[in-house]
């Protein structure tokens, strides 16, 4: 991210509340990250939180996304359109379970589980 878009969105968020984090690191440790900022024309601080508000969206995009190759994804959306016949065992699951939703055992189970978590 250039200097100048750093700057903008640290000037953006003067008008919004802000949180405070505060991290104790050895001096070269500081001496890298300041050098780091000098670089890029900012602050240590709007260095430091520019870059790991960077790097969480990355992560968060990581962890919360699926990617498929073009060959994958074709596989999943034909098996999607055309499901193959359950199993002996699914389809033995299946009725077990619309058995229990419809007798309200699983209702039941469900609503003491979510007590206890409460």
């Amino acid at each position: 991210m250039g200097s100048n878009k750093v700057v903008n969105y640290m000037q953006q968020q003067k008008t919004i509340e802000r949180g405070r984090i505060t991290a104790r690191v050895s001096p070269s440790i500081q001496e890298k990250l300041q050098e780091a900022a000098d670089l890029t024309g900012a602050t240590l601080n709007q260095f430091v939180v520019q870059t790991a508000l960077e790097r969480a969206e990355q992560l968060i995009e990581r962890e919360t996304s699926i990617s498929l190759t073009r060959k994958d994804a074709a596989m999943l959306f034909a098996m999607l359109q055309e499901p193959s016949t359950p199993n002996s065992v699914l389809a033995k699951a299946s009725e077990r379970y619309k058995n229990e939703v419809e007798s309200g055992i699983l209702n039941t189970q469900y609503s003491v589980s979510i007590k206890h978590m409460i």
